[in-house]
């Protein structure tokens, strides 16, 4: 069994920078694609970025991309998303997530039902 948190939320400033975390235990998820994934309110949950075990290979949604950076220390089983140029529409609660076992590419858009491991959320506030 794998137990995610997620930390590093907080109210910014648009135009300004978070750095979200994501801490695993349990279980080892060095080998797992590990996933952002984000949820505003009155909106579905969405893809932001993902990362494969071997970090050779990630993903963004388009309207993160070349604004946010995903990461992971598999010595310290630890993911992180780096979140800068931050805009109102950023605005959600961000989820980390652990999935697809030993797939060394990402996919483009990977489906939330792909991961199996889900933390509770760290909410994201970018004030206008």
């Amino acid at each position: 069994q794998v137990q995610l948190v997620e930390s590093g939320g907080g109210l910014v400033q648009a135009g300004g920078s978070l750095r979200l975390s994501c801490a695993a235990s349990g279980r080892s998820v060095s080998t797992y694609v590990m996933g952002w994934f984000r949820q505003a309110p009155g909106k579905e949950r969405e893809f932001v970025a993902a990362m494969a075990w071997s970090a050779g290979s990630s993903a963004y949604a388009d309207s993160v991309k070349g604004r946010f950076a995903i990461s992971r220390d598999n010595a310290k089983d630890t993911v992180f998303l780096q979140m800068n140029s931050l805009k109102p529409e950023d605005t959600a609660v961000y989820s980390c997530a652990a999935g697809l076992r030993f797939q060394t590419r990402v996919p483009a858009s990977p489906l939330e039902a792909a991961f199996g491991y889900w933390g509770q959320g760290t909410q994201v506030t970018v004030s206008s």
